[in-house]
Parts: structure tokens; C-alpha cells; sequence
């Protein structure tokens, strides 16, 4: 909805469409327009081939693409093709799998192990691999070029482990699939298709098959092949040593048994594919030393399947014999596993009890000298007195082809409880109840909450089960309580005498996502300067850690500007930013700047119009400009120049090279936000950005007047007249009180409608 269609006078409209354009317009970081050095299509053969010459001819560019767990096993299986003679190989993203080693066979038998990850894109599910070989066959790829619906295809792969399978189909359409822009096959795809290529009857690449369709299993999408072009154009390679290190366990905390694929992102576990094990079983156990009964063991366990199962194991021998206390297709289960097969596995309980659908559910077993204790969700669920539990190793565990997450992995003699008490379970809904008829407005309600913030979530989800009208009021409670949470926590941390800036940054996608474990990505960024710092002695001087931080980052680590959906926004999450290696000009220059600072580097951020960078200020010599989403590329002030002119239309001015401060840079990464939520319609995005900027820049007359007017909207008026009253009060000379006079008529008369439908509907009822 675009908040210049509200329900005002036409001058106010007119107004606020205004604010909205300055606000968000100029404050976009946007991609230098580069100019392409490849051909926009490969050479063309001359006409359509027969079906079965061009697939002896493109089945020797098709390989096998596979990754292998650590023990060497085969773990996952896809396809790929030759898309250049010099080594290079495309894929899915998907195919490749994080932190494993690759390798690509081809249909005459030659294998080799890929070298490098020449680039990837993970909103396109795109990877282009390097092997050691030269004057392979390459798929000519058309680039460009209209795809018509009804055309001829041909799909090589493949699927299900068959290796270099071909299947005929059709084009049935083009269409947005989860964000992107896909084709839609009239094809059967099966596991082990993705990343093959897909033929016209020229024998030209159009895509790369990536989606099997829910719905038929005759039906299938791809990536256009047009979409491959931005990683060969502007690869950010990545060499095997460095890749093996994407999201990989600490093998000194964990170690992995029967397979599967576990990885660590968010400060989460999180694991897919099937286990070796009976059942698809995989564990993942932790080396921790097991304290003597009694001990307790818990996790919180979220699983994608209403059938999955995943949860605790306890008393592991290390093989196959171990405890299991796990959610399994809606029920929770007590089992002991006796050895590698249905025979020596035993039930010992199995309860039919209230799970937290698509949420998480917290698992807690205590093993006592004799006999052990089960809880879900805080409550007691299994106790079993007169059981003695043999010593062994404790972990985690999943089952069949559960796709599952795991976090606050905990083991010690006494675990406290992270649900809550009688006591605060009956506050938090008698507060519900209380406000149901208004009696307590949002605001004095949210803080009445906010002492139990880390239970209100679980609790209102449980009670949006008993009431579904009340759902939608109380989700919104939850969200207001938690943007609340952020709010103080980023204030507080704002007043500290040198705030952190990559601290300060993951605050804003704690605001969206509430699952975010900062504390997990400050580790990681220690990590990767703990690296840095190894490789400088006493005598490093500045530019020269300025050198190894910009190789280390760009060359060694692979970060590099985000090529395809610039505005998704994932590029202005750091913490995402930081899994994925692309962002925004402004996320890469905080993460340049912040990883600089904590090596020892004097580096700011500078605010050019349009399209932010960094300075690196040695202790002597002369400032130098840095562009992080080129991939550390030197700026001279004529290359700012350009910048400035392209973006602006005007020149260069000494302010625009001013360094910026800590609320300068989040204002700008929130603008951001603030645009990509408007061109989508969230005004419930829109409004919680408000609140963080009107935290950042509380006198700010045009964030004031734009937030009430989204509180209006979003029949929060309370907030809205809050609002209109700074303004009255502050009486901006550059700001009509008509504007304010007539947007405080218009909330009084839907407060009066508000009204009027509550007293029928209480009519009703009576």
C-alpha cells in the first residue's frame, strides 16, 4: 500500500508522499553500473539439432556433482555442466552443501576434486566450481534471449543417483517462485536433477533445473540461465581450504556419527539429510565430560516436519546404544537403542501431549543415581524411578529425513528452567485478559510485560491456540514486546562510552528476527580478527595490515557486493551478511570497518550520496577511500567524484566526504529497510523501523510526522496522537499545523467508528 492513498485531504497526501521520497529515495545504497565484458549470448548454432545428437554431444559436458562428509562417505549428489573450457563448472548452491569437500565426475569416468568455489549466490541457488583441467566441452548458455513457452527442452542429470539421465519436456510457463524469477518445466525432477542443465534444440543452456513442484510430480522449475551471467561476469572465488570452513562444527566440542549434514548458522545448530543410522538415525555428540548423576541435559528443538523427529540422546557408548528423548510425528518419545537395527531398538514411552507447532520446543532430561526425569516445555511429562543409567556421552538426534534446529545446548548438575513459573504464566494472561476490552492500552501493557519478555513469546503462542480470534491481537502484542526489548537494548548499549558499530548493526536484524543470537556473530567476527592478528608481528605496520585485511576479506573470505535482488533484505542484516559473504555498499563497509577497529586499524565510514564506502586513516600517510562491495577497490577523489555526480547530479562537497557516526550509519541501513518495506506493502515493517529511528533522531520532524501517520494507519492511535503532540508542542517552523489539526480530526473520528463497532458487537452478544 503506498501510505501516499490514505484517506487525507490531497495537499496532506501529497505531503507525505514528499517526506516518503526524501526519506527513502537518497538514502538507498545502490550497485555502481558496471559495464559487461562477456557477450551478452554465446556463439548460436546455426539450427535445431536432433534429440539424439545433442544429447551425445552435451552428455560430455554433464557431470555428477557430490559432496562427502568427513569420514569420506558420499553425502549429497546433484548435477552440473562444463559452462567454460577452462575448469569451470555450474551448479546449484544447493548442491554443494557448506563446509565439504566437492568433486565433479564426468560420463567417460574422469574425476576430479573442485579446487576452488569460483562464486556463489545464495538468493539464486547459483554456484560456479573450479576444477584443474583445461579444453573441456563446454554448453554454449544463452544469456540472453526470449524463452517461449510450449519450446522443447531437453533435461540432463541426475536423479535419484542415476547418473547422466536425460528427460524430454516442454516450457509450461515463467513465473516468481519464492522471490525469484523461474522457469516452469513440464518435466519430472528428482533429487539428484538439481543443477543439470537445461536444453533448447539448439543445444543451448536456458537453465538450470533447481525445484521440484509439491503439486505434480511431472512438473519442475529452473534458474534462467541469464541469472548465470552475474557470477561469471563477477566471481568471488573462494579456495577449498577456506571453504571447508563455512559453517563447520567445532570438531573440538562435537563429533558426527552416521552421516547426515550438520552446520552452525545464527548461533543454531541445524541438520538435513538423512543419517546412515536404523531410521535415517544420525547423531551429532557433544565432547563435553558428563558430570556423575545426578545431571541434567537440554536443547530447544524446532523441526520443519509435523513428522520429524529430532531431539536429546544421553548414555551414547559412541556407536549405536544410547538413550533418545524426542518430539516424533506430534507425540514425544522416551526410547533405547540396543544396537544398529529395528530389533535391539525399545519404546520405552511414547505420550500423546501438546507440542508447539512450527516453534520451539524445549526438551529436558534428568538422570538421576537411579532413575530419570523427562520434561517438554517445562512440565514433567516421564519419570521412570527404578532405571539405572550406564555412563556415556550425551548429544543430539535425528531421524528419517528430518530437517531440524537445535539451539541453548546445555549440560551441567542443575539446569534453571527457561519456562515460566505458575506465577508469571498466571500474570502474563490475566494481563491478556485485563486488556481485552481495553482496559490497559498497548503501551502500559507492554511494559507491564516486558519483566517476563523471555517467556511471553511461547506463552502467547499458547494462548493463540486456545483463542484463534484472539491471534492476530496477540502475535502483534508479542511483536511489540520484543521490538521493545531491542529498543532498550540498543539504547543502553548506545549510551556506553564507545559503543560497538557491528553490535549496534545486528540490532536491527534482532528487530526482525528475534532468534538472532548477537553474542554468536561478535564470536565470529573475534574469530576472523584473532586470524588477522597471527599473521602481524610487532613490527606491521599499517598499510601493511591494511594490505592483509583487504586480501584476507575479499580474496581469501570471498565478500563481494550482492549482484542479484540488491534490495532484498538479507543485504542489510549483518548477521546475514557476514553467512553469506554479499551485502549492501554500507553492511560491507560496517563489517569492514568493525573487523579494521578490532585489528587495529583506524577505519570510518563515509556517506557518499547513493553509494557508501570506507577510509582507511593510517597513524601516517594520507587517508585512502575503499570501496568493500568492489571488493576492497582503491578510490581516488576523482573516483568520488564520479560517485557523487552519478548518484547526485551535482559535485563533490567536503560534507559528503564526513565521516559518519554510529546513528548516522544505522539511520542509513534503516532507510534501506524502510524503502524495501514500502515497495512491498509492510506497514508493520515500516512502523517498527519508524520506532528505531525516532530513537536514533528524536527531534526529527519528518520521521514524527511519518510515523503518525503509519500509527494512524495501523490503528495505533494512541501512538498517532502521541505523535501530533510532539509536534504541536515543538511548533517546527518548517512544518504546517494544518497537517497536524486535520490528521488528529481524522484519528478522533475512527476512534469514534471504533467505538460504535464494539458497542454492537457487545449488543449482539447480549
Amino acid at each position: 500500500m503506498n501510505l501516499s492513498k490514505l484517506l487525507l485531504p490531497r495537499w496532506c497526501s501529497f505531503f507525505l508522499g514528499f517526506v516518503l521520497f526524501v526519506s527513502f529515495t537518497f538514502a538507498e545504497d545502490k550497485p555502481l553500473p558496471v559495464a559487461a565484458d562477456r557477450p551478452q549470448t554465446s556463439p548460436e548454432p546455426s539450427s535445431d539439432m536432433a534429440v539424439e545428437e545433442l544429447v551425445a554431444k552435451a552428455r560430455e559436458s554433464v557431470v555428477v556433482v557430490t559432496f562427502s562428509g568427513r569420514d569420506g562417505k558420499q553425502l549429497g549428489i546433484g548435477s552440473g555442466f562444463v559452462v567454460d573450457e577452462q575448469g569451470l563448472i555450474a551448479t546449484n548452491r544447493h548442491v554443494i552443501g557448506d563446509a565439504r569437500p566437492i568433486s565433479v565426475q564426468f560420463a567417460n569416468g574422469r574425476k576430479y576434486e573442485v579446487e576452488e568455489v569460483r562464486a556463489t549466490d545464495h538468493k539464486l541457488d547459483l554456484a560456479v566450481l573450479k576444477i584443474n583441467a583445461e579444453n573441456l566441452p563446454a554448453l554454449p548458455v544463452r544469456y540472453n534471449g526470449e524463452i517461449l513457452d510450449g519450446e522443447t527442452v531437453i533435461a540432463l542429470g541426475n536423479p535419484l543417483g542415476l547418473k547422466h539421465s536425460v528427460v524430454k519436456g516442454v516450457v509450461s510457463g515463467q513465473r516468481e517462485v519464492e522471490g525469484r524469477n523461474m522457469i516452469q518445466l513440464a518435466i519430472p525432477i528428482e533429487q539428484g536433477n538439481s543443477g543439470g542443465p537445461v536444453l533448447n534444440l539448439r543445444g543451448e543452456v536456458i537453465g538450470l533445473v533447481t525445484l521440484k513442484s509439491l503439486a505434480s510430480s511431472n512438473l519442475g522449475f529452473a534458474v534462467p540461465a541469464s541469472d548465470l551471467k552475474l557470477l561469471m561476469d563477477k566471481p568471488n572465488p573462494i579456495p577449498m581450504s577456506r571453504w571447508l570452513t563455512i559453517g563447520r562444527l567445532d570438531e573440538s566440542k562435537w563429533k558426527e556419527l552416521f552421516g547426515a549434514t550438520w552446520r552452525q548458522r545464527s548461533g543454531q545448530i541445524l541438520v538435513e539429510g538423512s543419517g546412515k543410522g536404523f531410521g535415517g538415525r544420525a547423531l551429532l555428540l557433544s565432547t563435553k565430560d558428563v558430570p556423575k548423576p545426578p545431571f541434567e541435559l537440554a536443547v530447544q528443538v524446532k523441526q520443519d516436519q509435523a513428522d520429524g523427529a529430532a531431539g536429546l540422546v544421553f548414555a551414547s557408548d559412541g556407536n549405536f546404544e544410547h538413550y533418545g528423548f524426542y518430539p516424533s510425528a506430534g507425540r514425544i518419545r522416551l526410547s533405547k537403542f540396543n544396537g544398529p537395527d529395528v530389533l535391539t531398538w525399545q519404546v520405552l514411552e511414547e505420550i500423546d501431549t501438546p507440542l508447539l507447532q512450527d516453534d520451539w520446543n524445549s526438551l529436558k532430561v534428568r538422570v538421576q543415581e537411579e532413575g530419570l526425569v523427562c520434561y517438554l516445555n517445562g512440565k514433567q511429562i516421564i519419570k521412570m524411578p527404578r532405571v539405572r543409567i550406564a555412563p556415556g556421552s550425551v548429544g543430539l538426534a535425528k531421524f528419517r529425513n528430518t530437517s531440524a534446529r537445535f539451539k541453548n545446548f546445555q549440560l551441567g548438575q542443575e539446569i534453571p528452567t527457561t519456562e515460566p513459573d505458575d506465577q508469571a504464566r498466571q500474570t502474563v494472561f490475566d494481563l491478556i485478559e485485563q486488556s481485552t476490552g481495553e482496559e490497559i492500552p498497548t503501551s502500559e501493557l507492554v511494559e507491564k510485560l516486558l519483566p517476563h519478555s523471555q517467556f511471553t513469546t511461547t506463552l502467547l503462542e499458547q494462548k493463540a491456540i486456545e483463542l484463534e480470534q484472539e491471534a492476530a491481537r496477540i502475535r502483534q502484542l508479542a511483536r511489540d514486546i520484543h521490538q521493545q526489548r531491542v529498543l532498550s537494548s540498543l539504547n543502553e548499549h548506545l549510551r556506553e562510552d564507545q559503543p560497538d558499530l557491528f553490535t549496534a548493526a545486528l540490532h536491527l536484524a534482532w528487530l526482525d528476527n528475534e532468534e538472532l543470537d548477537i553474542n554468536a556473530y561478535e564470536q565470529e567476527l573475534d574469530r576472523l580478527a584473532e586470524n588477522l592478528l597471527g599473521r602481524f608481528n610487532e613490527s606491521s605496520t599499517d598499510p601493511e595490515k591494511f594490505a592483509t585485511l583487504n586480501t584476507f576479506l575479499f580474496e581469501e573470505l570471498g565478500f563481494h557486493g550482492s549482484r542479484t535482488n540488491y534490495y532484498h533484505r538479507s543485504n542489510s542484516y549483518l548477521n546475514e551478511v557476514l553467512d553469506d559473504r554479499e551485502g549492501l555498499p554500507i553492511t560491507l563497509a560496517v563489517l569492514y570497518q568493525s573487523l579494521g577497529k578490532r585489528i587495529g586499524l583506524n577505519i570510518e565510514g563515509v556517506g557518499l550520496p547513493g553509494h557508501f564506502v570506507a577510509r582507511f586513516v593510517p597513524e601516517e600517510g594520507e587517508p585512502q577511500l575503499v570501496d568493500p562491495f568492489e571488493r576492497g577497490k582503491l578510490l581516488s577523489r576523482n573516483d568520488a567524484e564520479l560517485i557523487v555526480l552519478a548518484y547526485s547530479g551535482h559535485p563533490l562537497e567536503e560534507s559528503n566526504l564526513t565521516a559518519q557516526t554510529t546513528p548516522e550509519i544505522l539511520s542509513r541501513m534503516l532507510r534501506n529497510l524502510l524503502s524495501i518495506a514500502q515497495e512491498k506493502q509492510d506497514e508493520e515493517r515500516m512502523l517498527r523501523y519508524m520506532h528505531v529511528l525516532i530513537t536514533l533522531n528524536p527531534e526529527s520532524v519528518h520521521d514524527r510526522w511519518t510515523r503518525a501517520l503509519l500509527a494512524y494507519r495501523s490503528d495505533q492511535l494512541e501512538l498517532a496522537l502521541a505523535d501530533l503532540d510532539w509536534l504541536d508542542e515543538q511548533s517546527p517552523p518548517s512544518f504546517n499545523p494544518r497537517a497536524v489539526s486535520q490528521l488528529r480530526q481524522a484519528i478522533h473520528q475512527k476512534q469514534s467508528r471504533l467505538k460504535k463497532i464494539t458497542d454492537s458487537d457487545i449488543e449482539k452478544m447480549m
